[in-house]
């Protein structure tokens, strides 16, 4: 095979949304306005739950990191595809492309094991309500945190130190919004077979797995719930349905295409823009914005905030 300089990929076309020019326009401005948001929305938890005494617990504290994850997995994707819906020539180097893979694997393989973190801390708050400061130490919670981004490095590294080195001189047209690591494994001019079950036995599995956990472990919420007071049940149950509804959004695109990641599917890209576009604005509103506890604190910094500049 020849690889030399002159047959070597340097980067790649992403197609993006095949739509005419009117279109993308509307893409344009509604994908900006939903990327505004979340980073608003987010980088507003960060800071309350950071200078509010009263959010000083475990489960904000987790929140607030939810909102760290959710925050950097959208900027991996996100800007980049906001840009190319006004660009003629949607390209990205081999090396951007590796990296946007790298650091969108990284947060997502993080954020799903700190959703089993919070799972579980909303187990022992219910289940274990005398015992909740106990086993919900910071040394827990800090082992956590550290877990979900270890996992997270694990994660992306075990799938991209095999990637980073495959050859690339033939075709280079990626068909989705953002490089999605089965769609570039496929344009390698080696066999990648193996390569290819690993990513479904790596991602898709995981995703499945996580899924499946968050899913016992909201179940027992409800029935444990139910079997203490009947009338929180309703509430246990629009609460958990909301976490459950954007879990769902969050895990099933990527179970579906990771899972089953190299059979062609035109709606790859629909569900590529729901886990990094959509989930990163609905868990913000989903977990805490609709807390009346964030509501409050938010408030009170508000107040704080004016007094102090009135003052000045």
């Amino acid at each position: 095979m020849d690889l030399s300089n002159g047959s070597v990929v340097t980067e790649f076309i992403l197609l993006g949304f095949s739509a005419p020019w009117e279109l993308q326009i509307v893409f344009f401005v509604t994908f900006s306005l939903i990327y505004g948001a979340t980073v608003l929305g987010n980088i507003l938890i960060m800071v309350t739950v950071a200078c509010s005494s009263s959010l000083h617990s475990p489960m904000y504290f987790l929140l607030g990191n939810l909102s760290v994850l959710d925050l950097c997995l959208s900027t991996v994707t996100t800007p980049k595809m906001i840009r190319d819906l006004l660009a003629e020539h949607k390209t990205i180097s081999i090396w951007g492309c590796m990296a946007q893979m790298f650091f969108m694997h990284f947060f997502g393989g993080a954020e799903m094991t700190l959703l089993i973190a919070m799972a579980f801390d909303r187990y022992v708050a219910i289940c274990k309500p005398l015992h909740y400061r106990t086993i919900m130490s910071h040394r827990v919670l800090g082992g956590f945190v550290v877990l979900s981004w270890t996992i997270g490095f694990i994660h992306t590294m075990s799938q991209m130190v095999l990637t980073v080195n495959l050859p690339f001189c033939g075709p280079h047209i990626i068909d989705n919004i953002f490089c999605d690591l089965p769609l570039v494994i496929k344009l390698a001019c080696v066999e990648t077979y193996t390569l290819e079950l690993f990513v479904i036995a790596d991602s898709g599995l995981l995703s499945l797995i996580c899924f499946l956990l968050l899913l016992v472990s909201y179940t027992v919420i409800l029935v444990t719930v139910q079997q203490r007071s009947s009338g929180g049940l309703s509430k246990a149950l629009s609460t958990l349905s909301a976490h459950i509804a954007v879990v769902t959004l969050f895990f099933g695109p990527c179970i579906f295409i990771y899972a089953w990641p190299f059979s062609s599917f035109a709606g790859n890209k629909i569900l590529a823009v729901f886990y990094t576009v959509i989930t990163p604005l609905l868990n913000p509103n989903i977990y805490t914005l609709r807390n009346q506890k964030m509501q409050k604190a938010m408030r009170k910094l508000q107040c704080q905030h004016v007094s102090s500049t009135q003052n000045f």
